[in-house]
């Protein structure tokens, strides 16, 4: 059998025809799939990719000329810029998010799937495939590449912008990337044993009939019996403890951060001598000055418009959940899944900002420092992260079964 992880419900494993995929019958989350040639597909994208980003980071990704001066930044200059101002704990969270996880990511997968393809059995195999799986949602790759798009639009009325070879290979990384994450099935780490027609599991779910779901390699074990899966040793919880407590610390936080975030700059530019502090909203208004309408909307949604969004959203449930709602348990939960893909876009004023800070290095021509409203931001945008996955869609349909 197989537990949704999103709303627990119990399903027989079935055998699927090549490139269908099983949902459940209940929230309609994606349980597995068929993919044809799954672990030759992937392990030669995920090798791909990994060679193209280490391409990304040997080389320049952009260079910013006016007259004869030319300024070039690589991959790491982004973090080195917030480390240079002395927000070392913002250069912390784009290295990890921009470039370690990433590489942790790639790596990780690419070891497990060369084992599995060899066929034999790596040390600390289990490990490498559940930390990767881990990061993977803190690997801002195509975020970080929004940031350097808008910021290189953002330059072409101050100097000549020139693009490296790193920029070239860190698109194709993006692409790859998200095409090995396509063509990857789990069910070749974690091979699934399909049984012959039998007796349908009981409508319910796991934790009804005193089972667990593990939610890195999808096996059903009994309740009690251990405390970690005993195929892939991960911790095995019928419950994250204490979600509905640590989601609305981390929303209240995230939500009075929101404010500073906004009213303090997240950049001085200084052209010719004369600073000027930009805060977010003015960002926007200097982009709809300039006539560029649809990246000051993209930079409005990502940067005001998603925080709000997805604050109220996990407020919403986490007040139905505590009142016990039993109103459309799916949508609520297709509320959850919306709020946990984008949240994550919002970063892209944060790597904006190293980026611009990193590259507008001119003295008194031009030049840009970070202001402390991107300390305030980022904040915002990690806690709402944390919050998402410290939620349990579980419990959104919890209620329902008791009443039922």
């Amino acid at each position: 059998m197989i537990a949704c992880p999103d709303c627990d419900y119990l399903h027989r494993l079935e055998e699927l025809p090549a490139g269908a995929k099983a949902l459940c019958v209940r929230c309609h989350a994606v349980l597995y799939r068929h993919i044809p040639h799954s672990l030759e597909r992937a392990t030669a994208l995920y090798a791909a990719a990994l060679m193209l980003f280490l391409l990304a980071n040997a080389f320049p990704i952009i260079a910013l000329e006016v007259g004869e001066r030319v300024e070039r930044i690589h991959l790491l200059s982004a973090a080195g810029a917030f480390f240079r101002h002395g927000m070392a704990e913002l250069g912390v969270l784009v290295f990890i998010t921009s470039i370690l996880f990433p590489l942790v990511t790639l790596i990780g997968t690419l070891y497990v799937l060369v084992a599995v393809r060899a066929g034999w059995r790596a040390p600390w195999m289990e490990a490498a495939f559940r930390l990767a799986r881990k990061v993977a949602p803190w690997s801002l790759v195509g975020v970080f590449m929004l940031g350097l798009l808008v910021a290189v639009v953002k330059l072409m009325d101050l100097a000549t912008v020139l693009p490296g070879v790193s920029l070239y290979a860190y698109g194709g990384l993006l692409v790859v990337a998200a095409a090995a994450n396509a063509h990857l099935d789990d069910g070749v780490v974690w091979p699934r044993h399909h049984h012959p027609p039998g007796p349908v599991p009981p409508p319910g779910s796991a934790r009804q009939h005193g089972l667990m779901g593990c939610h890195v390699c999808a096996l059903v074990s009994p309740a009690g019996e251990t405390a970690s899966c005993p195929r892939c040793d991960a911790p095995l919880t019928g419950r994250k403890h204490d979600a509905v407590v640590r989601t609305w610390a981390l929303v209240v936080s995230a939500a009075l951060l929101f404010i500073p975030a906004n009213l303090y700059p997240v950049m001085t530019v200084t052209r010719f001598g004369r600073g000027e502090a930009n805060t977010i909203l003015s960002g926007v208004e200097e982009l709809i000055a300039n006539g560029m309408w649809p990246l000051a909307l993209l930079v409005f949604f990502a940067s005001i418009v998603v925080p709000v969004l997805k604050l109220g959203v996990l407020s919403f449930l986490l007040v139905s959940v505590q009142r016990a709602s039993t109103w459309r348990p799916r949508d609520r939960t297709l509320l959850f899944r919306v709020t946990e893909v984008v949240g994550a876009w919002s970063m892209v004023d944060v790597f904006l900002v190293a980026i611009l800070a990193a590259l507008v290095r001119m003295d008194a021509l031009a030049l840009v420092v970070p202001g402390i409203g991107v300390t305030f931001f980022a904040g915002v945008v990690v806690l709402t992260m944390l919050a998402a996955h410290s939620f349990d869609p579980r419990l959104i349909w919890d209620h329902g079964e008791a009443r039922s």
